[in-house]
């Protein structure tokens, strides 16, 4: 039996719980059923439906394109695939700039529509009249701190956040907010190390860094940077682990290459018609 059929579901429970034993957290974006197959096959904690799916699947310039409609879809496809993995879903751009009523509504979407254990959402503050009752209503939260992609025109672009005093202690003021207003979790992005560090010491909740150091409870990166796999962004803190679009491509060349010279299909590539059947064709006149 393998690892994977062993593991038991990861809960919100299970990640604190490895938070309090040391124990690092994976989490990978997924976007599709075989790329969430193959990381839970893998053994991955967390499968996060990002809003990154905008640019890397899509062919978006950003994740603001993103519609509610684009995570359902996407969110049902990898909770197919994931029995162990925790799968969070993002909340798109503007789903949570209205009514609480309506962020509640977004959020459910994701959760009975696209069967996600939770959904992620980006900011501090400002968002935890949402993350309050999306706890009460039995929707689990993981929040989005330091630089946060849908923000990323306010920010000034991609930058590394909590440089200076003030707005790391805002990230730290941020972070425990998040956790008594009912948060699982925290993704913390472009933060410096040491900040992070501080960060993950002022909660009991995990807080998984992108871009953020080693001193975190857990890391992230997206599906597609780790594979080398048709993405154009090369962040600094990203590390491919394969070379898979440079093997995709040669594939596809070699297959165009191929049918262009009629190399492909060969003979053990087609089907065989009976005697009877090319004797009618090609012997005698095919009466109609």
């Amino acid at each position: 039996m393998s690892d994977v059929q062993e593991k038991k579901p990861i809960t919100t429970s299970k990640l604190r719980q490895m938070k309090q034993n040391k124990e690092p957290i994976t989490m990978l974006t997924a976007y599709d059923y075989p790329s969430a197959k193959l990381a839970e096959e893998a053994g991955i904690d967390i499968l996060l439906v990002g809003d990154s799916l905008g640019m890397v699947v899509l062919g978006y310039e950003s994740t603001v394109s993103v519609t509610m409609d684009d995570m359902v879809h996407h969110t049902k496809a990898v909770t197919r695939a994931a029995k162990t993995a925790f799968v969070v879903a993002d909340m798109p751009f503007l789903t949570c700039h209205g009514s609480v009523e309506e962020a509640i509504h977004h959020a459910g979407r994701l959760i009975q529509e696209g069967n996600a254990k939770a959904v992620k959402i980006e900011g501090g503050e400002e968002i935890l009249p949402i993350v309050k009752r999306c706890t009460k209503a039995g929707i689990p939260v993981m929040g989005h701190l330091g630089l946060t992609p849908q923000s990323v025109h306010q920010l000034g672009g991609y930058k590394v956040q909590g440089k200076d005093l003030e707005s790391a202690k805002q990230l730290i003021t941020d972070a425990k907010a998040l956790e008594e207003a009912g948060a699982f979790g925290i993704v913390l992005e472009c933060v410096p190390a040491e900040v992070t560090a501080k960060v993950a010491e002022a909660v009991e909740i995990p807080v998984i860094g992108i871009g953020a150091g080693v001193q975190c409870d857990g890391q992230v990166l997206v599906f597609h940077d780790v594979l080398s796999y048709a993405s154009n962004l090369t962040p600094k803190f990203v590390k491919s682990y394969a070379q898979i679009g440079d093997m995709i491509q040669s594939a596809i060349s070699q297959y165009v290459i191929e049918v262009r010279s009629r190399q492909f299909p060969e003979q053990r590539h087609s089907f065989a018609a009976s005697e009877e059947t090319i004797q009618q064709l090609y012997g005698e006149e095919v009466r109609v």
